[in-house]
């Protein structure tokens, strides 16, 4: 079904490239499109516009499936950090033991294999907006590191004992209902 869909919307991106397509006017009538958007996506869309015109903290909560990350990328480049880096991570596929070099990134030397020092997720999103989807998937453990870094905004890097301060926008979102997670001591009160 998905090799099926993939062929399907790659036949469909082919058509819309081709200069000479008979459906292209059509096309370009994007407010074609308007009418069928429902009430829901529409206060959705004006949610996130008004999301996009602030600094602060967002978290999308939705099905699989439904657009999390497209949505936290059109608030992104709505936002005043449009022109800076959007950096998207899958908290469910985080390993804990890769967790710290892989998102504060790690000195020369750190630890066997570290060759060249790396920025992480966090340097790398520097000015833009760090996009972390399935956050309720981080376990515990990794959830304090992630809120430290949250209320103090500078973390260090593994092997390094100098503070970085970096600025960014920080947008989440989860499949999960954190409420529950909470209730079950999973989730930390304090990070949502």
């Amino acid at each position: 079904m998905r090799i099926k869909r993939a062929l399907e919307k790659k036949r469909l991106m082919d058509v819309l490239q081709l200069k000479s397509s008979p459906y292209l006017p059509t096309l370009q009538n994007a407010g074609a499109f308007q009418d069928i958007c429902t009430i829901s996506i529409q206060k959705l869309m004006k949610e996130a516009e008004l999301h996009a015109a602030s600094d602060l903290p967002v978290l999308i909560t939705g099905e699989s499936g439904t657009g999390k990350e497209l949505l936290a990328g059109a608030i992104h480049k709505a936002s005043l950090r449009a022109k800076l880096p959007f950096v998207a991570i899958n908290m469910a596929s985080m390993s804990e033991t890769l967790f710290e070099a892989e998102f504060f990134g790690h000195t020369k030397g750190a630890f066997t294999g570290a060759e060249r020092e790396r920025s992480g997720y966090l340097e790398s999103a520097h000015k833009g907006t760090l996009f972390l989807d399935e956050i309720g998937s981080l376990p515990t453990s990794l959830q304090a590191k992630l809120l430290r870094f949250l209320q103090e905004g500078e973390f260090m890097k593994v092997g390094s004992s100098k503070p970085m301060k970096v600025d960014i926008r920080l947008i989440a979102a989860t499949n999960q209902d954190l409420d529950r997670l909470m209730a079950k001591g999973l989730f930390r009160k304090d990070l949502f």
